[in-house]
């Protein structure tokens, strides 16, 4: 993953060894099941739109692209939360992934 935000960059940095314990925590979470990589991804999405974290809502966006999620995709999944979360927050995280959709393709 590219563009990791300097925060945590520097995280990393600092605490190799708690960093290298989350993120084989989080490769076996990965396998605890039988849910496949896309589907997964949104359900970090939408635990991330629920819990209100515009970060972690960008970076499940940009995940979810990699793995081949459509934009209609991901704005689906997000939609979802209008019963949930309701109105407002779910148009804020639409906002959120608009940051990331709207972005201006690499040539």
């Amino acid at each position: 993953m590219s563009d990791l935000p300097e925060s945590y960059n520097r995280f990393i940095a600092e605490y190799p060894d708690i960093a290298a314990a989350y993120e084989a925590l989080g490769i076996a979470l990965q396998t605890a099941g039988p849910l496949d990589p896309r589907t997964r991804q949104l359900v970090k999405l939408a635990l991330a739109a629920g819990a209100g974290l515009e970060g972690a809502v960008h970076s499940h966006t940009r995940r979810a692209l990699e793995l081949g999620l459509k934009p209609e995709e991901i704005k689906q999944a997000v939609l979802q939360g209008v019963t949930t979360l309701g109105f407002p927050a779910t148009v804020r995280v639409l906002s959120w992934i608009g940051d990331i959709l709207d972005e201006p393709k690499a040539k």
